[in-house]
């Protein structure tokens, strides 16, 4: 709290330097692309989903909005998208964790540096847009350079006060609230209130349980900003909080039940449940002295809490010792039952009866972790940017520097029961600390320079990233720390450090030949890099990206093609519990060459452009092969890797198309999602494989009056039970067929 009014002092302070309220200008949120229009003046891969687009399905699910997006693959969890799994361009999957996420032009994963597994992911609901930067386009955000970045735009203060309300109600105890406020007060100051709250009962059902699998998700942002037309001054205040509960699982299906109930969750679920709260606030100013020059000062301050509590694994011994880490994960129990193997002296039928509840366990022998962590992430960037004439030739530079710094802290709780009746026993709950006490910290600094020129019909666009970042990780005994007793964290209690440091130079450069008025050629290539973690040992992952490809823009169609190329020096492999394998968490591993080749496809048309209404088309293709280059011996994380073995979690195809018709004061849409079979792992052995999906989503608008609109959706509109994933422990299905309606308000 002493921060957020530290900061709002600083805004207040910045806004009485300049006393002129004439009426403001329109205050633009943050954006790295802007419009459709600009992406296609960009050299280099881009896309916009803007609120038009939004608005046909009003989705809450992220991964139901990035499948929209070409290059874009998703490893689906929870069906909600509540910690989706993204990838750009193939790499890896997992928590997004190698994708540049942002808000507002910000970094916005807990830890981007030090632990960037994005536990935290902004609420999609409330967002005006969706912004995808892929190849040399992407230069100017990091430190994931490699797939690309992933902006979020959030909703914009408006130039007049207005309001808007919309309310949803659907299956499975399923509402959401979306209301903002706010205007400029007829003035050259502005404001803006908004809420977002999402509950739901969840879809699936947990056995001898009456608890639910659903989210109760509340989200609050008040933006303030001091604006004067004629002053070179602008500046902004937003303050965001967001507080979550959901009980949700890292617990799966085994094949054979996933067939007869995807819907069903084992009771050895039921205490499962993840609770966390995240705090933003960002001051940004924006100095304009001349329509060349313009320099933007942006602080940012996040803090992330989470504790997700869930079952990790049996003890087959049943030591009833809750210090033990001695134990198997479910999904090697799942896949045991899966391959019909014995796995800690159990047959697969009696460790299938331990999923079951149908079989007693020893005392002690179940374990359930509290993964209580808490993150910070807090720094400042600086922008530079102008544009005018060298000689005949017209430039834009920008340049950037950002400071940054954040840290995982991790004091997490192994409890110990055991399974009787179908129920579960608490037998030791166990020290603070005991599956956990460790500090992950990080500092970055980044650089970058990018310059647009425009000669005739070209466009190159030259630039340079700069990572320097230092990171280190410290672990302590395993007793209490943060909360219960503080004075154990000290230098006679240190169990283990380790540092160090990584600085690498990205080049990269983007070229756009206009060759008509409708038709441009594009290509790249850039130096990628995803930063490594604290292990030692482990090298940076790095690769040369290459694309090609060509954008038509006609009256009534529009289509875009682009061809893609990475070709890895190493790809890594960081351990975490949401990998779903045994290993150490926080233990990196080289994945050594890799190859990822694709293909993005995304066209546009309106069947029926005079005929008095609107029959739209769109449709986006992704081809995407991603094989490893070299063997890799045996490890935890990667297993028995043979050249050629594809990349996990990584469809080969992928195809997304909407079909609309509009004709005031009605829309419907169609939306119809086909994902291929996907490997979950490299060997791509037997029960190592996603099925193939296919999704439809239809939804209806209806303009009631010039303030008043209804609407209808319904998600899986067949119903499709398929398995979407396998990971963490287990086989995992696409959300159940899910009806709502609604109503929009706006005034």
């Amino acid at each position: 709290m002493n921060r957020i009014l530290a900061l709002s002092t600083l805004a207040a302070g910045l806004a009485v330097a300049n006393e002129n309220t004439d009426e403001a200008p329109y205050l633009e949120e943050v954006t790295i692309l802007g419009t459709r229009e600009q992406v296609e003046r960009t050299p280099g891969a881009a896309h916009v989903l803007d609120a038009e687009t939004l608005s046909r399905f009003a989705h809450t699910d992220v991964q139901r909005i990035a499948r929209q997006i070409p290059g874009v693959s998703i490893q689906v969890e929870d069906g909600f998208g509540l910690r989706p799994n993204v990838s750009i361009r193939g790499v890896a999957t997992e928590r997004s964790g190698r994708i540049t996420l942002l808000e507002d032009g910000v970094l916005i994963a807990p830890a981007p540096y030090s632990a960037p597994s994005a536990y935290y992911f902004p609420t999609a609901g409330r967002m005006a847009a969706f912004e995808v930067l892929k190849g040399p386009a992407a230069i100017s955000q990091g430190p994931y350079t490699i797939g690309g970045a992933f902006n979020m735009v959030s909703t914009p203060i408006p130039i007049a006060p207005a309001g808007s309300l919309f309310v949803e109600t659907g299956q499975y105890g399923t509402h959401r609230i979306h209301g903002t406020y706010g205007g400029s007060g007829g003035g050259a100051f502005g404001y803006l209130l908004e809420t977002h709250q999402w509950f739901s009962d969840g879809y699936q059902v947990i056995d001898r349980s009456d608890a639910d699998t659903g989210l109760d998700v509340r989200d609050y942002t008040v933006k303030l900003a001091y604006a004067p037309p004629e002053s070179a001054h602008r500046v902004e205040l937003k303050v965001q909080l967001a507080g979550q509960s959901s009980n949700q699982s890292y617990l799966g299906l085994v094949d054979a039940d996933f067939r007869t109930d995807p819907k069903r969750r084992y009771g050895l679920s039921a205490l499962d449940r993840i609770t966390t709260d995240h705090e933003q606030v960002i001051v940004r100013h924006e100095f304009a002295p001349s329509d060349a020059w313009k320099l933007t000062t942006t602080a940012y301050d996040n803090r992330h809490a989470r504790n997700w509590f869930k079952t990790e694994g049996i003890d087959f011994d049943g030591s009833a010792n809750a210090e033990s880490l001695s134990r198997t994960s479910w999904s090697s129990v799942v896949q045991s039952v899966n391959r019909g193997t014995s796995l800690g002296g159990l047959s697969a039928s009696q460790l299938a009866a331990v999923l079951h509840g149908t079989a007693d366990t020893a005392t002690g022998s179940i374990q359930l972790r509290a993964n209580d962590r808490q993150y910070e992430s807090r720094g400042v960037q600086f922008g530079v940017s102008w544009s005018g004439l060298l000689g005949d030739v017209p430039h834009a530079l920008r340049m950037g520097v950002r400071y940054h710094e954040d840290e995982e802290d991790r004091l997490q709780r192994n409890s110990s029961y055991h399974q009787q009746s179908g129920m579960l026993r608490l037998d030791d709950r166990g020290r603070l600390g005991n599956a956990g006490n460790r500090i992950q910290q990080a500092e970055a600094i980044a650089i970058f320079i990018q310059n647009r020129i425009d000669i005739g019909a070209w466009t190159l666009t030259p630039g340079l990233r700069y990572e320097g970042i230092d990171q280190r990780r410290t672990r302590y005994e395993i007793r209490a720390g943060r909360t219960e007793n503080p004075a154990s964290r000290s230098a006679g209690n240190l169990r283990s450090s380790r540092a160090n440091r990584t600085e690498i130079v990205l080049p990269g450069i983007g070229v756009l030949y206009r060759a008509n008025d409708r038709t441009t050629v594009l290509a790249g290539v850039h130096k990628g890099f995803t930063a490594p973690s604290n292990a030692p040992d482990v090298r940076p992952e790095e690769a040369l990206n290459y694309e090609l490809g060509f954008r038509f823009r006609g009256p009534v169609a529009q289509f875009e093609a682009v061809a893609f190329l990475s070709d890895y020096d190493n790809l890594l492999g960081e351990c975490t519990s949401s990998s779903g394998v045994d290993c150490e968490v926080g233990d990196a591993f080289n994945g050594d060459a890799v190859t990822v080749r694709g293909l993005e496809l995304s066209t546009a048309l309106d069947f029926a452009p005079n005929a008095g209404f609107a029959v739209p088309l769109e449709v986006v293709y992704t081809y995407i092969d991603g094989s490893f280059d070299t063997d890799i011996a045996d490890t935890d994380f990667f297993g028995d890797v043979q050249r050629g073995d594809p990349v996990p979690y990584i469809p080969k195809h992928q195809l997304h198309a909407t079909v609309g018709i509009r004709k005031e004061p009605f829309s419907g849409h169609l939306s119809i999602t086909y994902v291929d079979t996907a490997c979950v792992r490299a060997s791509c052995g037997e029960f190592e494989t996603t099925d193939e999906s296919l999704t439809l989503d239809l939804a209806a608008n209806y303009q009631l009056t010039d303030s008043v609109a209804l609407f209808a959706r319904v998600e899986n509109v067949a119903d499709a039970d398929d398995i979407v994933g396998r990971h963490p422990y287990g086989a995992r299905p696409n959300k159940a067929r899910t009806f709502s309606v609604g109503f929009d308000l706006a005034w």
